[in-house]
């Protein structure tokens, strides 16, 4: 399927009186968004013909999901009393916005060299990010956001999955409940998986819905990762980066991993 073919059917299925759709045929960009108040999410029609290739019905189901969620968390009014609980921290890219489409600053913090901390307030299917204003209006302190999302990132299960290639191990957390790669901010479960490591301790957030650590013992274990992250980098919905970290003493670094060796 082509770009025209497939933003025709993205029309198709995303078609509301309650919503104006625009196609940047420059960009190959859709631009859905709510009449009531605006707002509205852009998607990329070259980047899910591609991934139809391969997912076919998949890849256009689960952004048409993406989107009729995210669209409904956008027309829905934020309350934060009595919510404490389902605000969380959510990693992306340095590349990502740092405000919205009318101009308003998220709420974000910086975190390595490669992404950034934003914050977002769980609305069960979706969630949505928190900006000043909403901040403003229910009078809340930034500080105390950020304390209460970081104390839930830290009551998040950590399930793990084990997989052993040439002599190393790799762990793969991915419960799919947006908030994986918020799990490299729970620094106590970091320190403690630290102490079973016993070759080199390296992390990756290839997409916002898996967390990838790595036992690295021998020179193949950097080359299966570096491969490994690119390829879930490429297939997630919400990127974040193909690079990995190295993390030692309680921080992260990020690394280029080129052929067998580390830069």
């Amino acid at each position: 399927m082509d770009s025209l073919k497939m933003k025709k059917e993205l029309e198709r299925r995303l078609a509301s009186a309650e919503r104006t759709i625009r196609y940047d045929r420059e960009k190959e960009q859709l631009r859905i968004e709510n009449k009531s108040n605006g707002k509205g999410i852009t998607i990329s029609v070259a980047d899910i013909a591609a991934k139809w290739h391969t997912e076919k019905e998949k890849a256009i189901n689960e952004v048409v999901y993406y989107v009729e969620e995210g669209l409904r968390a956008m027309d829905s009014q934020i309350q934060f009393p009595g919510h404490e609980k389902t605000i969380y921290p959510v990693i992306r890219s340095t590349s990502f916005p740092t405000e919205t489409n009318e101009g308003v600053a998220f709420l974000f913090d910086e975190h390595t060299a490669e992404t950034r901390i934003f914050y977002a307030l769980d609305m069960g299917k979706t969630y949505r990010l928190l900006d000043l204003t909403m901040l403003e209006r229910e009078g809340w302190a930034a500080n105390r956001v950020k304390e209460i999302a970081l104390f839930n990132a830290r009551s998040l299960p950590t399930p793990l999955k084990e997989d052993h290639v040439a002599g190393n191990l790799f762990y793969f957390l991915n419960t799919n409940d947006g908030y994986d790669a918020s799990r490299i901010l729970n620094k106590g479960f970091l320190n403690d998986f630290e102490k079973k490591i016993t070759g080199e301790m390296l992390l990756a957030v290839p997409h916002q819905d898996v967390l990838i650590i790595a036992d690295i013992r021998n020179q193949t274990g950097y080359d299966v990762l570096a491969q490994m992250t690119m390829s879930f980098f490429a297939s997630g919905h919400v990127p974040i980066t193909a690079l990995s970290f190295v993390y030692e003493n309680g921080e992260l670094e990020p690394i280029f991993i080129l052929g067998k060796r580390r830069n």
